[in-house]
């Protein structure tokens, strides 16, 4: 099946609800989604901010996020043979982007304190038996605020990142591309025109744990999908070179 792993919706700054992402991606055959709303520091000036505006998630509205979703996983599962599993973005901005990190944690069912370190984080989502993923770790060729504190510290990392972001929405990153890593393709989808992107074609059976089993074990393949429903298939394999 094809799935996108890292979505947001009105929980944080995406502009489509829970519910609207689901027929989204249900009409356009996409059969296994993550809704991933950021999870800023709290303790920071950047987070706080974010907090203040509304377009990160909370302490408070965590379990109402995540029983959100839980019913809309029934609705998606009878409607469109869809998975709709539970997950963050764990988001450290800084004024620097060597400073910045974005973790996306899939499978998450109780909340992690954003303001703890990477390693830290990343061993609180393996307690719950999630998976980790170093959300766009390099240069995304996009005028954008760049998270390369995961790249940086990749040598250390990679003990405890489970998958690294090869492509976000449109662009493929070969830097990414060209190291021996775990990788998965997502859209990053903040609105209905980031449908159009790279995603992952899962060799899995469309239960939550078989999905997450299959990408930590990169039984994987990556398609380009765009909205007029046409593929363009590119093995992992031809990635990696």
């Amino acid at each position: 099946m094809v799935g996108d792993f890292h979505v947001h919706t009105t929980y944080s700054d995406g502009e489509l609800g829970i519910r609207q992402v689901v027929d989204l991606y249900g009409k356009a055959g996409i059969r296994a989604v993550a809704i991933t709303d950021h999870v800023c520091e709290e303790a920071t000036l950047l987070g706080k901010a974010a907090n203040y505006l509304g377009k990160t998630l909370t302490r408070n509205n965590f379990d109402a996020y995540l029983s959100d979703i839980e019913a809309e996983a029934d609705r998606a599962r009878i409607l469109y043979d869809m998975t709709l599993i539970p997950g963050v973005e764990i988001t450290k901005n800084s004024l620097f982007n060597h400073r910045s990190a974005h973790v996306v944690i899939l499978g998450i069912h109780k909340w992690i304190e954003p303001d703890l370190c990477i390693l830290k984080i990343c061993a609180k989502a393996k307690e719950q038996g999630a998976l980790t993923i170093a959300a766009h770790p390099v240069f995304t060729r996009n005028l954008e605020k760049q998270t390369y504190h995961l790249w940086d510290r990749k040598e250390e990392l990679k003990k405890v990142i489970d998958l690294w972001e090869v492509a976000s929405g449109k662009l493929l990153f070969p830097e990414v591309q060209s190291e021996k890593l775990p990788k998965i393709a997502n859209s990053d989808l903040h609105r209905s025109t980031h449908l159009t992107s790279w995603k992952t074609k899962v060799f899995a059976d469309n239960k939550q744990e078989s999905i997450l089993d299959a990408l930590k074990k990169q039984k994987i393949d990556f398609v380009y999908y765009q909205e007029q429903l046409a593929f363009l298939q590119t093995r992992t394999s031809s990635l990696m070179t």
